[in-house]
């Protein structure tokens, strides 16, 4: 790796959620959750690239992008792996942040101080990531790895989950040359979800935002909010996660 490598976060983003159609434009505050998230994400100080796909339902995610100066890239609906690998090799990333756009609450200074951890443990196997072994709450998540892992994966993965949720091939180690690296935090916190993936999720980010202005917050305070509020994560408490 080069002294300056070309980091990128890539964000995935597209209208045609199964749970909850073009959450990623539910607004609040007159905000759509994609500039919540954006707006995050530009903290850190990195280059941001929305990898969204081909469907004319996406062309506004395509103009979102245009209208807000930012690097994007359209490809394969269900091949999210195909179109992540693309978007990498478009705007030529080294070192890349993987997250999702339905994380409007997502943590910039927990990814710049990882970032920084990456580069200093110089090494292209590394996959670092704070969604394996969860102690963050669900909405914080973030993975970071090299090209060269994203590379061996695009060559090499062929099951469709692999395909489809573009890491899995990585972090399960399905090449035996990873080395991972699990970003935690003494306190677990992985029971709370500040994710959007339904109605429920979006209301709880909805109060979030208009009652706490969490959207100007660190996620230590997050956090603290909904240890305070057990009404407030009562909200979606009983949502289940998509399984990978």
């Amino acid at each position: 790796m080069s002294s300056q490598p070309n980091i990128g976060i890539i964000t995935q983003a597209r209208m045609t959620s199964t749970r909850l159609p073009g959450k990623i434009f539910k607004e609040v505050k007159n905000k759509s959750l994609l500039k919540y998230h954006i707006d995050r994400l530009k903290k850190t100080g990195l280059d941001i690239a929305i990898a969204t796909t081909t469907n004319t339902t996406d062309d506004c995610v395509a103009d979102f992008a245009t209208q807000n100066n930012l690097k994007f890239h359209r490809g394969s609906e269900n091949n999210v792996l195909s179109r992540f690998h693309e978007t990498a090799v478009k705007f030529k990333f080294d070192v890349i942040v993987r997250v999702t756009s339905d994380c409007p609450l997502i943590d910039p200074h927990l990814i710049r101080n990882s970032i920084e951890k990456f580069l200093k443990l110089n090494n292209q196997k590394l996959y670092m990531s704070n969604g394996i072994e969860r102690t963050f709450a669900r909405g914080f998540d973030f993975e970071i790895f090299s090209f060269q892992l994203l590379n061996e994966a695009f060559n090499n993965a062929t099951d469709e989950s692999d395909l489809e949720h573009v890491t899995p091939y990585i972090w399960k180690n399905k090449s035996e040359k990873v080395e991972l690296y699990h970003i935690k935090q003494t306190e677990n916190n992985s029971g709370y979800r500040i994710t959007v993936d339904t109605t429920d999720d979006f209301e709880l980010i909805k109060q979030l935002i208009e009652n706490y202005k969490a959207d100007e917050l660190p996620y230590t305070e997050i956090e603290n909010i909904l240890k305070l509020h057990p009404e407030l994560t009562a909200l979606n408490s009983h949502i289940e996660q998509k399984k990978v």
